[in-house]
This record gives C-alpha cells, sequence and structure tokens, in this order.
C-alpha cells in the first residue's frame, strides 16, 4: 500500500542556513529585484517632484534629510548594487565565465562582501 506524500513545510531560516554562499546571492538577487521594483514609482515620483521646481526641490531635501528616510534610501543604494553586481555576475555564468564552483563561490562572496562595503562607501559620501 502506497502512501500519499504529504506537503512539507518549508521553514526559509533553516532552508537558507543549510544554501551554499552561491545561493544565498541567488536568492538575495531576486528579492532586491522585487524591492526595486516595488519602489520604482516612489523613487520616480520623488525624482519628478524634486526637479518641478525649486520650492518643491527644498521640501524634498528637507524630507531627504530626516535620519530614517535616509537610512531607508541607503538601504534602497545596496538593493540597486547588489542586484547590479550579481546580475554581472549571473550574465557572466551564462556566457560560461566563472561557472566551476571555486570560480562561481568567490565571485558570490566578492558580491555578498562587496556590495555592502560600496553601498557603505557611497551612502557615507552621499549622507
Amino acid at each position: 500500500m502506497q502512501t500519499k506524500k504529504r506537503p512539507v513545510y518549508l521553514h526559509m531560516p533553516t532552508i537558507i542556513k543549510h544554501l551554499p554562499i552561491p545561493g544565498i546571492v541567488s536568492i538575495l538577487h531576486r528579492a532586491t529585484g522585487v524591492a526595486l521594483f516595488l519602489l520604482l514609482p516612489f523613487l520616480l515620483a520623488l525624482l519628478s517632484g524634486s526637479r518641478s521646481s525649486g520650492e518643491d526641490f527644498e521640501y524634498y531635501k528637507a524630507w531627504a534629510d530626516n535620519w530614517f528616510i535616509k537610512l531607508i534610501l541607503w538601504g534602497v543604494l545596496w538593493a540597486f548594487i547588489h542586484h547590479l553586481f550579481a546580475g554581472l555576475r549571473f550574465l557572466l555564468i551564462d556566457a560560461h565565465i566563472g561557472v566551476d564552483l571555486h570560480t562561481a563561490r568567490k565571485t558570490a562572496k566578492w558580491i555578498l562582501y562587496g556590495a555592502p562595503a560600496v553601498a557603505f562607501v557611497l551612502g557615507i559620501f552621499l549622507w
């Protein structure tokens, strides 16, 4: 008698804990892509509003001087940089460059540690 396969509960923290570094970079690439897509209307409205007049620019500038808003924008900057770097890595992998295990792990580590470092430096420069 065959038993039915029951659905498996996918506990994401446990799954992520056991993922290799390239898998983590891949998941973060997807998550940052979704976040950037969802934030795009907000960022475009911010850009459009700041360019409409000098008074509006001063209003948006004062609004963006809040430390919490700067922290959020810093996170958006990290998401953009991570998504850009990981996207370039995946383009190279699609071109069969860096597909061996050692190189794939090394480039994943570069992105995982390099994107926050670049975002930190740029964020300090822009703060």
